[in-house]
């Protein structure tokens, strides 16, 4: 699909069609979300889409996570007129931080941090990032809100697989993403092809 087409029928995942898909190998990830946002259309639905199950919920702030979170997440932040927090990988960030290991989606150990000086306990936030696969990060990204005491309000991402990180989630937290339930299992299985039903 062309990168500014809009379809005549713009229903609830249409703008997934622009995902790009790996053709680099397995180092890479099976596919880059990151195209739908060159279209403000699909990136506007998008979003729309994610808040959608949260308008009825007090949202005081937004955190997205390092780095492609922060593109969808301060979006969100923007369209719901609320700030925006990065929670960052460790030793970018020059000022007091609270820490938290984890295993990204490649089995990597890693480190993120979160500054000191915003989150307080009642703080509602709404936890933002492009894509869940095994869960790692998003889990530790909720440890880091929730030790300093503010409310994990919900998580939102373009898609929540269903791995065990992903259920857990699911399982736990009120939750928002943007794959069609008719779609869910072809996601889950890294099968881009089934996304052509966009383009009908």
């Amino acid at each position: 699909m062309d990168v500014f087409a809009l379809p005549e029928d713009r229903r609830k995942g249409w703008y997934l069609s622009l995902m790009a898909p790996n053709i680099k190998g397995p180092a890479f990830a099976w596919l880059d979300p990151s195209r739908l946002y060159c279209n403000s259309q699909a990136l506007e639905d998008c979003v729309k889409d994610l808040i959608g199950p949260f308008h009825s919920d007090t949202i005081d702030l937004v955190a997205g996570i390092d780095a492609m979170g922060f593109i969808l997440g301060a979006s969100v932040a923007t369209t719901l007129g609320k700030g925006f927090l990065a929670i960052r990988k460790a030793g970018h960030l020059c000022v007091a931080t609270q820490t938290q290991n984890y295993t990204d989606y490649t089995g990597r150990e890693k480190t993120m941090e979160i500054r000191l000086d915003v989150l307080k306990p009642g703080v509602n936030v709404l936890l933002v990032d492009q894509w869940i696969e095994t869960g790692g990060t998003m889990k530790a990204a909720i440890q880091l809100v929730e030790m300093l005491g503010a409310v994990v309000v919900g998580v939102a991402a373009l898609a929540i697989e269903n791995t065990e990180g992903g259920r857990w989630i699911k399982d736990n937290y009120k939750f928002s993403h943007c794959i069609p339930e008719e779609l869910q299992s072809q996601v889950d299985g890294k099968y881009l092809d089934s996304l052509k039903i966009f383009n009908n």
